[in-house]
């Protein structure tokens, strides 16, 4: 198999990582594997975070649902989307015309932008023999967050990663299953799939069913959606989405 497609078959979270640094060599390989990511007319629309020091680590381990993990990552990047830079340029230019202000679709573009940067880390650090995990829940807690990390106008954080060399048991433990591709890829048009074969997709992925399985449905709700984090990431999202078009 291609090593490339190799490491994206293969690739899991990584919550625990061998207390060493990483060289300095292999954390610019990864941070330049974002540099040379796509990005939507070559505009770069995000910054990264480089979080080096042990107290912005903890703070973010705490802001971040309480994940300890990310206090002792050997690298952590917040990868933020970011306007900032190019509006301070926009702003300098005789247009001949009124200079509008970034909204919801330049959020979007940035957050797009961001995340594919994101990406192209966490495929480089596998390349390179170390594990990483997304933390989402850098989506919450925007005020907090912006304390946290000096962030100003049009610049919020949409993804942030962790990465260290995995440990034994890392190395070992068996990747959560996937759905399979004819469950995720429709042709042409979206086909409606209803909650009865939603749960036979998951009973597959799962190898559950009966009873199990609605005991596997409930816990997961109630840990992924009627849960306290789920709801502060939505309005904490509301807001930063409020905040960008309002220009703080």
């Amino acid at each position: 198999m291609n090593e490339t497609i190799r490491l994206l078959m293969e690739r899991k979270s990584v919550r625990q990582f061998v207390q060493e640094p990483m060289p300095r060599e292999d954390v610019e390989t990864i941070l330049n594997a974002a540099v040379q990511a796509p990005s939507a007319g070559n505009m770069t629309l995000w910054t990264i975070i480089n979080v080096t020091d042990p107290e912005k680590k903890l703070a973010l381990s705490k802001s971040c649902d309480n994940q300890p993990f990310i206090a002792t990552a050997p690298l952590v990047l917040v990868f933020c989307a970011d306007y900032r830079r190019w509006f301070e340029v926009f702003k300098t230019l005789d247009l001949g015309e009124a200079l509008r202000t970034p909204g919801e679709g330049d959020f979007m573009l940035a957050m797009t932008d961001t995340i594919i940067a994101a990406h192209a880390t966490v495929v480089a650090a596998d390349a390179l023999g170390y594990g990483s995990c997304y933390i989402g829940d850098i989506i919450e807690n925007c005020d907090t967050q912006r304390e946290i990390l000096g962030l100003p106008e049009y610049v919020k954080p949409v993804c942030m990663a962790v990465y260290g060399k995995p440990t034994p048991f890392q190395v070992e433990r068996k990747k959560p299953p996937r759905f399979a591709i004819s469950d995720v890829v429709h042709e042409n048009s979206y086909r409606l799939q209803d909650a009865p074969e939603m749960i036979d997709m998951i009973s597959r992925r799962q190898g559950l069913e009966g009873e199990a399985l609605e005991r596997h449905l409930i816990a997961f709700a109630k840990r992924k959606w009627n849960c306290d984090f789920s709801r502060e990431m939505t309005r904490s999202a509301a807001q930063m989405i409020r905040e960008w078009c309002e220009g703080k």
